[in-house]
């Protein structure tokens, strides 16, 4: 059932191709002429996470992907996980806690996200406890308040030092020019999931702008789970009922004026957990995580008439955690107990950096960060009524400093040499230093080819070190993560609209972290092995003047642990991904159609469960968006997983369940007025 669906919805695709759809705009058999080569490279997009300044995507070295608002909006994207999950090599999972993102083969189960680094407008916005952050409600900035997403692939610790191992993903916020006026949104949808945002934003004749977003989101979750692992009348026969819901705040407000510009975000998020995990008491409505985190970033920008670029910036950084783990304590008091976990980080980071053109042919970037880990607090004890019971608390701190040098070289008009290198030290383990090193040559104006080699480093997280939460226990042995990747690119533009791309790479990660299960209910954070990745990407990309836009992508990778020859938990061998946007009407109503489908996974093997696995899924999802019927008017309406496909993701060595169910068909429907 699940290939001829697909099939039939990748045809889609090819007839798009067919000249009945867009007569206009198919360009004349042959090569393309002169004035077709510079109306297609005056449309190549162009990026600025890739090498810290602004580039077209075929001139950076890496393979990029660019999500923008109106995207967004046509593919009716709920989460951050949602925008992930559509693009080539990524996917997304969820433990019904948080949401995770896989890259390239890798997502070990629970490792909250550490091996990607998240930019929000370009400040590091990863925690310094679980060097975390999530693809849910929990993501701190609302999709809606988006303007664009760069994600960079591949290392790039050589300008972003730790957490930047699979990759970088640069968040890029609305500005008030953006909205010069005010917005609300209001959304409703299955579960009785309600979100309600409001926006204004202005530049001013004098110089000043000014934006301030907050949004509001309320979720009764699913309200009737099943998992077969607690198939028991003492469990509810394998039931979880009503313990799904979630709540999340958000507030984002930036003000600039000539090269300043100040920025401040806050993120609230609760979380009932309908899982049992960590051994705690199934179906009981107690289980909960409290996320929480806010920044305020000052920075400054000038480009002098020499051409030097400046920029530095300066941030104060809080999270907080929170969680509430009822379980039965057949040890000691033969009752119930609450298990409690409560994190605090604080930090401030400092960073500089310069970019100027020397001698015609070499631009170079060059600049270094401080971070103060002034408090790392971890806490867990259980409470029996107001009786403390075994308290245990580690509080640390830390600091790291870093300095980063990187020279393009146009060699050639067509060839072009990137080359950087990073020094990083770490109160906490000592050095680390990485390199990147790209080739770009571009033989015609329509081709690129891109040779590209790096490493990169991960730092065991103080989560990793000193684990006291629920189920956990400490480790202050391990070493950092290394990753050496070698890459070869191919990006051709078959015409103005028409963009190919093939990816080839291979990876060698050493000394890889995960948790390991050292007695019946204690996992610890291990160096477990080496791996071993090899893979292929490939995509056609085609976006038509009259609104048509058609993305199809084929991922496949091969990543193994080096000793154990298996493959990694939660790592896909193939990935196939179609996203279609259609006008309808005009320039009023359209039809955002994606199709995903994901290869069979294996789930970590514990004492709970040996090495079993979650077959594989495809889902659909469909979204109709219309605008300008009214001024300042947007409606749309989606359809999630279309089909009520029933599928898994992995669980983790924290579950019992070898799979963790996820949602079947669920809708939403939106409103958006601007003022």
């Amino acid at each position: 059932m699940k290939i001829p669906t697909f099939t039939r919805l990748l045809s889609l695709f090819f007839l798009l191709q067919n000249p009945a759809f867009a007569e206009d705009d198919i360009p004349s058999s042959g090569a393309l002429s002169k004035s077709s080569d510079e109306l297609l490279f005056q449309d190549i997009p162009s990026v600025s996470t890739a090498s810290k300044y602004e580039q077209q995507v075929s001139k950076a070295p890496a393979s990029i992907s660019v999500v923008n608002a109106d995207e967004i909006k046509k593919w009716g994207y709920r989460n951050f996980g949602d925008i992930m999950a559509s693009l080539k090599g990524f996917y997304s999972t969820n433990d019904r806690n948080y949401g995770y993102v896989g890259s390239r083969g890798f997502g070990l189960p629970a490792d909250y996200n550490t091996r990607m680094l998240l930019l929000i407008d370009g400040h590091r916005y990863n925690d310094n406890i679980f060097e975390s952050f999530y693809t849910d409600e929990g993501f701190p900035v609302d999709v809606d308040m988006i303007e664009r997403v760069e994600v960079v692939r591949g290392p790039s610790s050589s300008l972003y030092g730790t957490n930047a191992f699979f990759g970088v993903i640069n968040v890029i916020t609305k500005r008030g020019r953006d909205q010069e006026g005010a917005n609300i949104k209001t959304s409703y949808g299955t579960f009785n999931a309600t979100k309600t945002s409001v926006s204004a934003g202005k530049r001013f004749s004098n110089g000043i702008e000014a934006f301030l977003s907050g949004s509001f989101f309320d979720s009764d979750g699913n309200d009737h789970l099943f998992s077969k692992e607690f198939v028991n009348p003492l469990t509810n026969n394998g039931f979880y009922d009503n313990n799904d819901g979630e709540q999340a705040k958000k507030l984002l407000g930036k003000l600039a004026y000539g090269d300043f510009s100040l920025e401040g975000l806050l993120v609230k998020r609760e979380k009932n957990l309908p899982t049992g995990s960590f051994g705690t008491l199934f179906n009981n409505p107690n289980t909960k995580t409290v996320d929480q985190a806010h920044f305020f970033e000052l920075k400054y920008e000038h480009t002098f008439e020499n051409q030097l670029t400046v920029q530095s910036r300066v941030s104060y950084n809080n999270y907080r955690y929170t969680g509430n783990y009822p379980f039965f304590d057949d040890v000691n008091t033969l009752k119930n107990l609450d298990g409690k976990d409560f994190v605090r980080g604080q930090w401030w980071r400092g960073g500089l950096e310069a970019t100027k053109i020397f001698w015609d042919d070499h631009k170079i970037t060059f600049g270094g960060e401080f971070q103060h880990d002034f408090d790392q607090y971890q806490s867990n004890y259980n409470l029996l009524g107001n009786i403390v019971i075994e308290p245990k608390v580690s509080d640390t701190g830390s600091y790291r400093w870093a300095l980063f040098a990187q020279d393009e070289f146009s060699i050639t008009d067509n060839l072009t040499l990137n080359a950087g290198l990073r020094y990083d030290f770490f109160s906490i383990f000592g050095d680390t230093i990485n390199p990147r090193l790209g080739l770009i040559y571009n033989p015609w104006k329509s081709t690129t080819f891109k040779l590209l080699y790096g490493t990169a480093f991960r730092a065991p997280s103080q989560f990793e070190i000193h684990s006291l939460l629920a189920g956990l226990t400490f480790n202050e042995k391990l070493q950092p993560e290394q990753l050496e990747t070698s890459e070869f690119i191919i990006e051709h533009y078959f015409n103005e609209h028409l963009r190919g791309e093939f990816n080839f790479f291979h990876t060698q990660v050493d000394h890889i972290i995960a948790q390991v299960p050292i007695s019946k209910n204690l996992n610890q954070n291990q160096n477990v092995d080496n791996v071993i990745s090899n893979g292929v990407e490939l995509q056609l990309e085609d976006s038509w003047s009259n609104g048509f836009q058609a993305r199809l992508s084929y991922s496949w990778q091969d990543t193994k642990y080096v000793s154990q020859d298996t493959r990694l938990p939660n790592s896909p061998e193939h990935m196939v991904k179609l996203n279609l946007i259609a006008p309808l009407w005009k320039d009023k109503v359209f039809l955002g159609f994606e199709n995903r489908y994901m290869s069979g996974r294996i789930v970590a093997a514990n004492s709970k469960h040996p090495t079993s696995k979650v077959g594989d899924n495809v889902i659909s999802n469909l979204t109709v968006f219309t605008k300008n019927w009214v001024k300042g008017l947007e409606l749309s309406a989606g359809a999630y997983n279309l089909f009520d496909e029933r599928y898994f993701d992995p669980g983790s060595t924290d579950h019992t369940q070898i799979g963790i169910q996820q949602d079947g068909l669920t809708f939403r429907t939106k409103v958006s007025l601007d003022f």
